[in-house]
């Protein structure tokens, strides 16, 4: 059996070589106008860049899927036209579609770029998947509504098609994605499928009756609160044996707009992970999934996965609308100079106290014993946005990927 691919998001160039440096085998990346995560700040990848992007990829002998998942009004499909020379000349190793109209502009521009499917077309069974096998796909990414008895199924009855399922992230309260409320509770101008969702599902919401303004009244999901449509996060890092048994061809994480924190984390936990249950089958996979919960989440659920089409009772996060991490994010280290790292600070720590260090290939306890600014005056703890000189009482020898955080979790109610 073939080790699935671990495909991560990469929202811009630093996230994208994290992500593989910490373990993906894959990433997948949009630009602004064709993107369901389009990110409207930071650094972007965009047509200028997106060749840098899909050729840094390559030269770390990974693959890079470029996203062109919107739905398209005539307005997008001009664009997308006279985008169509930069995109092939980027050389993506495939596009993700979900409107026909661009997946006949794609094939006409590049008749031998893999086509995948995006998860946007809500494919559910094994004759859509023939369906779009037939157009010419040659990878379908699966609804998240789907069971993963159903997935082996589709892999059965359709053998020769990729399988990728979303294994990890974010969900959206809407059937595959699919939503209006953001167009309309912003006035139309947020639209989902144009890749500018306001999530509004994570709202929390009180009730008020026409005849009385001004009074609000709670809307109760019992005592838990008012997020009603907030959904938990996915994890099934505690089922990938499951899914390499049924076939699946990629494992999906979610985040394009996530950070850097994230982003290296996560890779590093599925990419140990899928090592693991592939050496072993019976492997416990807990310590992982221990791991995750040091990364922003909303609580985690296995959603659709593990059951036969119900949505399970307990995997609304009713209590919080934005992921809280179990680690804070420390700082990013960017270079050394003998036994002195040079740092980025994300979050105020202190001298002596004990944080820990991950990196591609380590992951270990340590302490700064000693901290210094650009003078050289010794300070008693790093403060937040400060870059500064730490000596750790510990080497870290793969330090120009390192990134450190506190130690523990500190939100474990999931």
């Amino acid at each position: 059996m073939i080790k699935p691919e671990l495909l991560m998001p990469a929202g811009n160039l630093e996230k994208l070589e994290y992500a593989i440096r910490y373990g993906a085998d894959a990433v997948y990346l949009g630009v602004v106008d064709f993107s369901l995560r389009a990110m409207r700040k930071g650094e972007l990848i965009t047509m200028d860049n997106l060749k840098q992007a899909i050729d840094l990829a390559h030269s770390l002998g990974k693959k890079a899927y470029l996203t062109l998942n919107i739905f398209a009004f005539n307005r997008d499909i001009k664009l997308l036209e006279s985008c169509m020379d930069k995109i092939k000349d980027s050389n993506p190793d495939a596009l993700i579609i979900s409107d026909i109209g661009i997946m006949r502009i794609v094939q006409r521009y590049m008749p031998n770029t893999p086509i995948h499917v995006s998860t946007q077309t809500n494919t559910l069974n094994y004759e859509a998947v023939k369906f779009w096998q037939d157009l010419g796909a040659t990878r379908s990414i699966l609804a998240r509504e789907l069971p993963i008895k159903d997935v082996a199924e589709i892999k059965e009855k359709v053998p020769n098609m990729e399988l990728e399922v979303f294994v990890h992230g974010a969900q959206c309260v809407s059937f595959s994605g699919r939503c209006l409320i953001s167009d309309y509770m912003t006035n139309g101008e947020r639209e989902a499928n144009q890749g500018n969702c306001c999530q509004p599902c994570r709202w929390s919401y009180k009730l008020v009756e026409e005849t009385r303004p001004g009074q609000y009244y709670e809307i109760e999901q019992n005592e838990r609160g008012t997020h009603i449509m907030s959904t938990k996060d996915l994890c099934l890092v505690k089922h990938l044996g499951k899914l390499i048994d049924a076939g699946v061809d990629s494992l999906k994480v979610e985040g394009r707009t996530k950070s850097l924190y994230y982003v290296s984390a996560v890779a590093k936990a599925y990419r140990e992970a899928i090592d693991t249950v592939f050496e072993n089958r019976n492997a416990d996979l807990s310590k992982y999934y221990d791991e995750l919960l040091k990364v922003g989440n909303r609580g985690y659920t296995t959603g659709f996965y593990l059951g036969d089409g119900e949505y399970p009772a307990d995997g609304y996060s009713y209590n919080i609308s934005k992921g809280l991490a179990g680690a804070d994010f420390l700082c990013e280290v960017w270079d050394k100079s003998s036994d002195i790292y040079k740092v980025k600070v994300k979050n105020k720590f202190y001298v002596n106290t004990d944080i820990e260090v991950i990196s591609p290939s380590e992951k270990f306890i340590t302490q700064a014993v000693e901290i210094k600014n650009n003078e050289g005056e010794l300070l008693e703890f790093a403060n937040t946005n400060d870059e500064l000189f730490i000596k750790f009482n510990n080497e870290i020898k793969d330090y120009k990927y390192a990134i450190i955080r506190t130690v523990g979790i500190k939100n474990n109610d999931n």
